[in-house]
């Protein structure tokens, strides 16, 4: 899987094609394989298109959310999706020895939610059938 992201001189409009591109909500800032911060539809929203600023005049550098949570490839979904909802963010990156290894959406994690729970369901409706051992 291809990680996504932009460096702080990118300009937000560039930043918000490669979403749209990409079909994402968020973009990790890199410098130098360093995560600056994290770049979201909500950050342009607030602060370029209510403000009134040009896109294509602002680089990702004036906008970014500096404040990143991140996770490690470790973490739980149990533990992302706390981290999500205390915090209201929808985006998590994963930080592995220094480096960002990829990204976490919410959307991933109710993806993931439901998947397990079907499969324990079928494994249940298996059991009462008789199919599995006991």
């Amino acid at each position: 899987m291809t990680l996504w992201s932009v460096t702080p001189e990118t300009t937000v409009f560039d930043a918000i094609r490669l979403m749209a591109e990409k079909n994402i909500g968020a973009l990790p800032v890199l410098s130098e394989g360093r995560l600056l911060g994290i770049f979201t539809e909500r950050d342009y929203t607030r602060k370029i298109a209510l403000q009134g600023k040009s896109s294509r005049a602002t680089q990702v550098s004036a906008v970014v959310t500096e404040k990143v949570l991140t996770v490690a490839p470790g973490d739980s979904v149990e533990e992302c999706m706390r981290l999500m909802t205390e915090n209201r963010v929808r985006h998590l990156p994963v930080v592995a020895d220094g480096r960002v290894a990829g990204i976490i959406s919410i959307g991933d994690l109710v993806n993931w939610i439901i998947s397990a729970q079907n499969a324990e369901i079928e494994q249940l409706e298996q059991y009462i059938a008789g199919g599995a051992p006991a």
